[in-house]
């Protein structure tokens, strides 16, 4: 009589996802933006795709071309004096992106030129922070990651295509707020998730 078989083996089933396995996710991307490893399309894509992932291999699969994060997981905040509330620009150009820490309140104003604005590696330094925008026949772009919810009033403000309304109701109760409050005469002050030029590259 042959031995019976043994059964079957099924492998275990995924693990699931936790809110801190998605920001430990998230920061690790933001990192990998800020040093130039993601252009703007990927970064866009891994982001959404991280904050909506349900596994953990799901998340380890967006970071596995990156190097390995440190033991101490998000970067630390940077030491220092408290960050600038002011940026001003006459018949020039304001620009902030990168790792740049934002405080709480933040303060662009630009009279004849171009603002710009990037959020999406930056340190917001509260849970809500407030953007104070004033464009006098200027343009100001203030980029936000997925991940962010953004609250507008005021004049001559509005959003870009890209910052989707129906992305948002998909966001937790304790997501970030960026909160912009801003007045354009004569010009325009919008927000997006994306860099102008990039929206074909990103659908397709």
């Amino acid at each position: 009589m042959d031995a019976a078989e043994p059964p079957a083996t099924r492998e275990p089933p995924a693990m699931r996802a936790s809110d801190q396995d998605r920001d430990e996710a998230t920061h690790r991307l933001q990192a990998a933006f800020a040093e130039g490893r993601l252009d703007d399309a990927e970064f866009d894509r891994r982001m959404r795709s991280a904050l909506t992932a349900v596994t953990r291999p799901e998340l380890d699969k967006l970071s596995a071309d990156l190097p390995a994060a440190t033991a101490a997981g998000p970067a630390p905040a940077v030491a220092g004096p408290r960050p600038g509330r002011y940026a001003v620009a006459y018949k020039n150009s304001v620009r902030r992106g990168g790792r740049w820490r934002v405080p709480d309140r933040f303060t662009p104003v630009v009279y004849k030129g171009s603002g710009w604005i990037d959020l999406r590696a930056a340190e917001l330094t509260e849970p809500v922070t407030t953007v104070v925008a004033i464009a006098y026949k200027s343009r100001i772009d203030i980029l936000v990651p997925p991940g962010v919810r953004v609250e507008m009033e005021g004049f001559g403000v509005s959003k870009g295509w890209s910052a989707e309304e129906e992305w948002e109701t998909q966001l937790p109760a304790d997501a970030p707020v960026v909160h912009i409050r801003g007045l354009a005469y004569k010009g325009t002050i919008e927000t997006r998730t994306r860099p102008p030029g990039t929206e074909r590259e990103i659908s397709q």
